[in-house]
């Protein structure tokens, strides 16, 4: 089964169809990903994308880890 990352889905939609991308992107930068109430608030706002912009975490960066750990990136 392919698990495909749309890089304009909220966190919140992506970390409910794939909880193991918690870890994943709480280690590339996402800090309040692991908080289920950020999850549940921001995460249902943000995205993979407006969160690189807002923590100055590069996106290419982020596609590469992704994709590294067995994940189809959607840009």
């Amino acid at each position: 089964m392919t698990k495909t990352v749309d890089l304009d889905k909220t966190l919140y939609d992506l970390t409910t169809e794939y909880p193991e991308l918690i870890d994943i992107l709480f280690d590339i930068g996402f800090m309040g990903v692991k908080n289920p109430v950020m999850r549940e608030s921001h995460g249902k706002q943000m995205t993979i994308r407006t969160g690189c912009g807002h923590l100055g975490i590069d996106l290419g960066e982020v596609s590469a880890a992704l994709r590294a750990k067995g994940f189809t990136v959607k840009e």
